[in-house]
């Protein structure tokens, strides 16, 4: 007990002078075996997804150029994290991918790629580590990059979010879309001045977490809009549909006088009849309460929100976390880095890849199943002594031939204690060693869950192994 409690608490190393408490810093946290285990299992499903739609992947610096994010992320560029000027360049760690793979586009004058990433972002926020929320997460981003005819890759991006959340098993879920400029005319119509736009709209983002009156409240108080203004945009935020909410708005006597908003409900509309090709309308809604936050978007944006709960009790609680994934079309974001302003109109999404980890992880401890953390298909052991060698030798022919083979390192194991090694981590098989196993040329082949036992001539083992154990 009391080596769990010296465990548990802070270290302090140093002695009296110069303590120092050995902790991970603040929003951050160290994954164990088990962990990383379900986390690989997460993102093979997410990749397998990108891959499956034929992405190719990229990498980028972890820390950018603090000029290239200034200006792209709104309010929210204050949660940059800025690097100590170390002579010469001043640098920022990247806020999220979507910037830097703009840049890398204009840099390299890529006019069309269909690209995944995956890495480590960072943002100066209060963690809620509970939630999902950390200062150092992982993104997993599909993007489309190119000139192609309207609304068919926005399509394919909500098809893919569909494709992981499905597969995922997380719950039920719903993905809302809306687009930019539905907003900037809903605004616009409402009496909203032009430079109040884009703080109006990180207003209206906080309806999933705030009730309207709320946010009515910070846009008559904070944002400095008369009530009458708030009330309008009020009516329209409270409105969500499908392809027939678009075709009534398009009718409004307010609305239909925007154009932007109309081209923009166009592409609703089109999106729609996509989607039911793509037979996934059952989970997508037109939500004009969806505004996100960043600056560079400019037509359609979606977000996936777990919605409702699951298990009983307070696991009901743990499980509904919110927002799993976001994204949208940012067609002028390459032109900020082209020296010649040249943009190449682009659309993608970001999987919340920290807060869906956090719900599996849960899902995994309520379900009591154990986690591989290793994926040995066989324990080469022996039941008698002075077989060290015989062991070695075994087990190399197997990694030549590619087998995933583990032995223990000990000259004399017992077979009780090779046989419970491989129960505790799950090896599936045994392959058993003995004197006369090998004068006969044979090696004994334990299956350890139902304790069956066959002697396989050895030539044959390898074949033997993948029948049972495959990879």
């Amino acid at each position: 007990m009391a080596q769990k409690q010296e465990t548990d608490e802070k270290t302090q190393l140093g002695g009296d002078e110069g303590k120092y408490v050995l902790k991970t810093p603040k929003g951050t946290r160290d994954y164990s075996p088990k962990q990383m285990a379900i986390r690989e299992k997460v993102f093979n499903t997410i990749t397998n997804s990108f891959k499956r739609h034929a992405a190719e992947t990229i990498d980028t610096p972890v820390f950018e150029l603090k000029e290239t994010l200034m200006g792209k992320y709104g309010e929210d560029s204050k949660l940059i994290y800025d690097l100590k000027d170390q002579g010469g360049e001043l640098l920022s760690l990247r806020y999220d991918l979507t910037v830097p793979f703009a840049r890398y586009l204009a840099m390299n004058k890529i006019t069309n790629i269909k690209r995944y990433h995956i890495a480590k972002v960072y943002r100066r926020d209060n963690p809620a580590m509970t939630r999902g929320r950390y200062r150092e997460f992982y993104q997993c981003d599909f993007d489309v990059a190119g000139q192609y005819d309207s609304m068919i890759p926005d399509a394919e991006c909500l098809k893919i979010i569909y494709e992981i959340l499905s597969e995922l098993d997380l719950g039920n879920f719903q993905i809302k879309v809306n687009d930019r400029r539905i907003l900037d005319g809903m605004f616009s119509v409402c009496g909203v001045p032009d430079d109040k736009f884009r703080t109006v709209c990180s207003s209206v983002d906080k309806l999933d977490k705030m009730p309207w009156a709320e946010v009515k409240d910070e846009i008559v108080k904070e944002k400095g809009l008369p009530e009458s203004v708030a009330d309008q945009i009020g009516e329209y935020v409270s409105k969500k549909g499908g392809l027939e909410l678009a075709e009534t708005l398009l009718k409004d006597p307010k609305l239909s006088k925007s154009e932007p908003a109309c081209a923009g409900l166009s592409d609703i509309k089109l999106l729609f009849k996509f989607l039911q090709l793509f037979n996934i309308t059952d989970k997508v809604v037109f939500d004009l309460s969806l505004a996100r936050g960043l600056d560079y978007y400019t037509g359609a944006i979606f977000e996936a929100m777990l919605v409702g709960k699951e298990g009983s009790g307070g696991t009901e609680q743990d499980i509904n976390v919110g927002s799993v994934a976001g994204g949208g079309r940012y067609d002028g974001l390459v032109g900020m880095f082209d020296p010649k302003g040249r943009n190449v109109p682009c659309v993608g999404f970001s999987i919340g890849i920290e807060r869906i980890f956090s719900i599996v992880e849960q899902k995994t401890e309520a379900s009591g199943k154990k986690v591989r953390t290793t994926e040995t298909q066989v324990l080469v052991a022996s039941a008698q002594k002075s077989l060290l060698e015989e062991r070695l030798k075994l087990t190399a022919e197997l990694w030549d031939k590619g087998i995933k083979a583990e032995v223990m390192y000990k000259e004399n194991p017992k077979l009780l204690n090779q046989l419970q090694h491989c129960e505790e981590t799950g090896i599936p098989l045994v392959a058993i060693l003995g004197e006369q196993e090998l004068k006969d040329g044979i090696v004994k082949l334990r299956d350890v869950a139902s304790r069956e036992e066959v002697e396989i001539k050895r030539a044959n083992l390898v074949e033997e192994i993948r029948k049972r154990s495959p990879q």
